[in-house]
């Protein structure tokens, strides 16, 4: 498929999104196939970061962006849809639809005790 490239090295490419939530949209792909973050090495996940942080103010720039977001959909309840890992550098604008849909009762301070608990259950998975 063809693809407007921005950046390629040996580890990763990046490119515009062909379906973009604004303009500028673009990918960073690592070039070995991994399902999402979870199956990324550490050192591979820090190229893509760092890739991401090289090219978003050129991206910001490049269409005069008020701001911009990087992230990664990680499984389908997180809406990833391809499931190939990616990071979007996503331009923003003050004046887009765009957003991240929170709970009616966000926000919520959670409790001590309950982020205590879920820090403990965390730290005994890694």
């Amino acid at each position: 498929m063809p693809g407007s490239f921005v950046y390629e090295d040996d580890r990763a490419v990046a490119f515009l999104d062909v379906y973009p939530v604004n303009s500028g949209h673009t990918l960073v792909v690592p070039k070995t196939h991994m399902a999402d973050l979870r199956d990324c090495p550490p050192d591979l996940a820090a190229h893509l970061f760092a890739v991401s942080t090289r090219l978003a103010p050129a991206v910001v720039a490049a269409v005069e962006a008020d701001g911009f977001n990087v992230w990664t959909a990680n499984g389908r309840a997180a809406g990833q849809t391809v499931f190939h890992l990616h990071l979007h550098i996503l331009p923003r604008f003050t004046t887009d639809a765009f957003g991240f849909r929170f709970p009616d009762d966000y926000p919520r301070e959670a409790e001590r005790a309950e982020l205590d608990a879920v820090a403990a259950r965390i730290i005994s998975q890694v």
